[in-house]
């Protein structure tokens, strides 16, 4: 694995073009102006190079040099501690505990509900579509509270959410007919100039 890695001199990323996870890897990616190669993976066509890095066979995938990471939390942090500015988590422990929390919510509330859509047919997909969208509008309040999520500057948190708010449309979920709260921070999150530039050709159609 390091020898594969190591014929890498620029950080790669492998990704797959409308993975919300991916994409909220792109995000920060934008966000710290950080110079990588993005690899584009098809859905079902993993590449020979991918499957010899990550076990799994997994995207995101991170090479920088002889490091290959996977997962995304763990690229996530990794990003934010590899290149401190600028900073994408809190400084202390009690700040950074709740966003990790956050994190953690998102991936089983949100990331999942996604998959649920897709995972499901009529009937159940409808199901799985609701309690998405009630698990969203239940968390108008904290949407409200801050101009980010639970904070006043950008996080990994925010990297986290954007995707998801990008492509509920896709999902038969309308942005504007969700709480202003969320509706604001959508348009907010879309605005960054690191968001615009994360987006791949595939997500750009979404809208």
């Amino acid at each position: 694995m390091a020898l594969i890695a190591n014929r890498r001199s620029v950080m790669t990323l492998f990704s797959a073009p409308t993975c919300p996870r991916c994409h909220s890897v792109r995000i920060v990616l934008a966000e710290k102006d950080i110079t990588v190669d993005i690899h584009q993976v098809e859905a079902g066509d993993k590449s020979e190079d991918l499957s010899d890095l990550n076990p799994y066979n997994s995207v995101p995938t991170l090479v920088d040099r002889e490091l290959v990471l996977y997962g995304t939390q763990v690229i996530h942090e990794y990003l934010d501690e590899r290149f401190p500015h600028p900073p994408l988590m809190p400084v202390d422990p009690v700040s950074r505990a709740t966003a990790r929390l956050a994190l953690y919510r998102v991936e089983m509330d949100w990331y999942r509900g996604l998959e649920g859509i897709d995972a499901a047919q009529d009937k159940q997909a409808a199901k799985a579509r609701k309690i998405l969208q009630e698990s969203l509008v239940a968390s108008s309040e904290i949407f409200a509270i801050k101009p980010y999520f639970l904070s006043d500057e950008f996080s990994l948190v925010d990297a986290a959410i954007a995707p998801v708010m990008w492509r509920l449309p896709c999902y038969g979920i309308s942005l504007e007919k969700m709480p202003a709260s969320i509706r604001d921070y959508a348009r907010r999150m879309f605005a960054r100039d690191a968001f615009r530039q994360s987006l791949t050709e595939a997500e750009k159609d979404m809208h």
